[in-house]
């Protein structure tokens, strides 16, 4: 490997001037490369050498655009099986976040420093905190999946995110706790809300506020999976954003929640009068309906399909939401001079906050008092490092100055 000046003449007889490193690649190809600098050569020549002899140098030309890359992540994501909804969040990301930025990059350039420039544009052109880490973490995945496939040798993406682990732990100590009457329903706003309930959103509303399903798991349930002689719900399938039925996410998704008896009565009331799908019209153009089937889905559409989210938020969750006065003021009036209030909390997720909570309150305070373990068995978290981070603050202290007086009486005696 040799790192020497190349002087020529370009058409117009002006004199050019390059430094060029010439070496011979892992394939047994022999490559120059030019620079403008010889401090550049001289870098990218040590680099080189360590990287032939280890066998692991990719040349610019055996390499492709990030841009590239990426359409090889699209179709590596889609024969892997990945949800619809996970790849074309593959989709989005590259193309609002990664393409218009660093698409045109060979994947050879990209280093730290390129990544960290990388971070400052997305900042400035205004991508929210959580955007980039979304952002870095399908580059990251993307450039996994070109170092299987031999178009790079190493993964800056996770240089940076493997020095910053302990920065994450820190972020997480810090982030912002779920507060009660902001983050997570109260009590009293769950007792308005479930007094406001009615028609086919009540049994629906309340299996997330005393099941803790997700919206997906809400969505994907069937009539088999509900047993109300023994007041269980049995979670085995989840449906996406695009209607499509999957199993839930990890194998803590599949699980059984014991149920009250105030949601038991209120799927067998909906079962009885249970919306069965239209499977053809009589004579006289009655909609004629199927039998119900172990396999239906309990909160399915009219169609007997996969109700859609938006609906469930818009004409179940936030209708509800505003009869009950659970309520924040948007600062508008109406024509009238009346002022215009928005449903205080937006989605469903507020509801799964709610009955974490409600497993882990203390009895005395109308909670059920459960261990940490069992709260993350029944909300279908895949670790209990999960549910301590996100519900662990809300665990009753049992060191308060009264018990610690006993502690210490019965310790050390009067």
């Amino acid at each position: 490997m040799s790192v020497r000046k190349r002087t020529w003449k370009n058409g117009k007889g002006e004199e050019k001037s390059a430094w060029v490193v010439d070496y011979v690649d892992g394939r047994g190809k022999r490559r120059l490369k030019s620079f403008k600098l010889k401090k550049e050569a001289d870098q990218f020549a040590a680099t080189a050498a360590v990287e032939v002899r280890e066998g692991v140098h990719v040349a610019d030309r055996d390499t492709v655009t990030v841009k590239a890359a990426g359409d090889l992540w699209i179709i590596s994501g889609e024969h892997a099986g990945l949800e619809r909804s996970t790849v074309n969040q593959r989709r989005r990301h590259l193309a609002l976040h990664i393409n218009p930025f660093i698409g045109d990059t060979l994947l050879t350039k990209v280093t730290v420093p390129f990544i960290r420039d990388y971070e400052d544009r997305l900042r400035s052109e205004g991508r929210s905190p959580a955007m980039i880490r979304k952002a870095l973490g399908s580059l990251g995945s993307l450039f996994s999946d070109a170092q299987e496939r031999g178009l790079i040798t190493r993964n800056p993406v996770r240089d940076i995110r493997g020095r910053r682990k302990g920065d994450k732990r820190q972020e997480r100590r810090h982030k912002a706790r779920l507060k009660v009457g902001e983050d997570i329903p109260s009590r009293e706003e769950i007792k308005a809300l479930v007094s406001a309930l009615s028609g086919r959103w009540r049994p629906m509303l309340l299996t997330a506020i005393f099941a803790g399903l997700r919206s997906s798991e809400i969505r994907g349930l069937r009539w088999q999976d509900v047993d109300l002689d023994n007041r269980e719900i049995h979670v085995r399938q989840r449906a996406d954003e695009f209607g499509e039925i999957g199993r839930p996410k990890s194998s803590a998704g599949d699980r059984s929640i014991p149920i009250p008896p105030l949601l038991t009565n209120a799927l067998r009331e909906w079962k009885l009068a249970y919306h069965r799908p239209v499977i053809g019209h009589d004579e006289k153009d009655n909609p004629i309906r199927e039998d119900a089937k172990p396999a239906h889905l309990v909160f399915a559409n009219g169609a007997g399909k996969v109700e859609n989210r938006g609906n469930i938020i818009n004409r179940g969750l936030i209708p509800a939401m505003i009869r009950a006065g659970v309520t924040v003021d948007t600062g508008e009036k109406d024509d009238d001079g009346n002022p215009i209030v928005s449903a205080k909390y937006a989605g469903t997720h507020a509801l799964r906050h709610f009955y974490a909570s409600w497993l882990i309150n203390r009895p005395q305070d109308g909670g059920l008092g459960l261990p940490l373990k069992v709260v993350q068995e029944r909300m279908g978290h895949s670790s209990i490092t999960m549910t301590a981070d996100v519900y662990g603050h809300l665990f009753p202290r049992t060191d308060n100055a009264e018990e610690l007086a006993a502690a210490e009486k019965a310790l050390l005696g009067d």
